[in-house]
């Protein structure tokens, strides 16, 4: 199983990626293992998540999102946040 994840970085930026361990891939990421990215902006938490049947579904979305706005991000994280707590 894959999951497509964005990922809060300390400045406040979004970062957007997939893997099959989110808690492993977000420990590299605080552990500036993670990308070069991550690894500059400095890693805080995995804000949202998301499952994907397979690798080739996981890397789709992750380029989708990543095409996203900064608002269209953050209101797929409003919009996910909502429905939990219903």
């Amino acid at each position: 199983m894959y999951f497509v994840y964005i990922l809060k970085c300390s400045d406040g930026t979004l970062y957007t990626g997939m893997t099959t361990d989110v808690d492993r891939r977000l420990a590299q990421h605080k552990s500036g293992k993670g990308g070069n990215y991550t690894h500059a902006k400095g890693a805080l938490k995995i804000v949202y998540s998301e499952k994907a049947q397979n690798r080739s579904v996981a890397l789709k979305r992750e380029a989708e999102i990543k095409r996203w706005t900064r608002q269209k991000k953050l209101d797929l994280i409003k919009f996910r946040r909502a429905h939990l707590n219903n």
